[in-house]
């Protein structure tokens, strides 16, 4: 992993579908460092089941670069372009890479969806592999917490117990 300098940052890059690997592959051989996140899932078949790894998110790759890197990144074939937030590319924090890559580490068939909600409770996780981590939780069902990553816009469904869940008190 490269040394992390103030001017360069995590992008996400949209990618034409079925490209991402191949796109975070070239990234990685220019020497500019690519993330695209795996899922491990279970795939059934007539006569096995066998766990295999896709992409989570579909059509995108991060990518952590300098501005001036952009132009090379976006040359390469299956790049169509980076994800912009009010007229410039999205830069993501580092924090929810490292997320990221926590949950798919700790968990199994993780489920990404589309969101667009208000902010409710933050909380904290008193228990198992995401202990002392704080969150915007959107929703609560017997025991699957949403997790919500605001720069995404997206959100990662884990399945945690409901009693490793305290509130976190404001504090004004």
């Amino acid at each position: 992993m490269l040394p992390r300098s103030s001017d360069v940052k995590w992008y996400a890059i949209y990618t034409k579908h079925k490209f991402e690997r191949k796109v975070a592959q070239q990234i990685n051989d220019m020497q500019i460092e690519a993330y695209c996140p795996l899922n491990k899932v279970v795939r059934q078949w007539s006569d096995r089941k066998k766990i295999i790894e896709v992409p989570l998110f579909n059509s995108y790759v991060f990518v952590r670069s300098t501005e001036r890197e952009h132009a090379k990144v976006k040359e390469i074939e299956g790049v169509l372009n980076y994800v912009y937030w009010i007229g410039k590319p999205a830069v993501i924090k580092d924090e929810e890479i490292d997320i990221i890559k926590k949950f798919l580490k700790d968990y199994q068939n993780v489920q990404v969806e589309d969101i667009k909600v208000n902010i409710n409770d933050k909380v904290r996780i008193t228990g198992g592999p995401l202990l002392f981590k704080e969150g915007i939780v959107t929703e609560i069902h017997n025991k699957t917490v949403k997790v919500y990553l605001p720069t995404l816009g997206l959100q990662m469904q884990a399945q945690v117990e409901k009693a490793h869940v305290e509130l976190v008190k404001h504090q004004f």
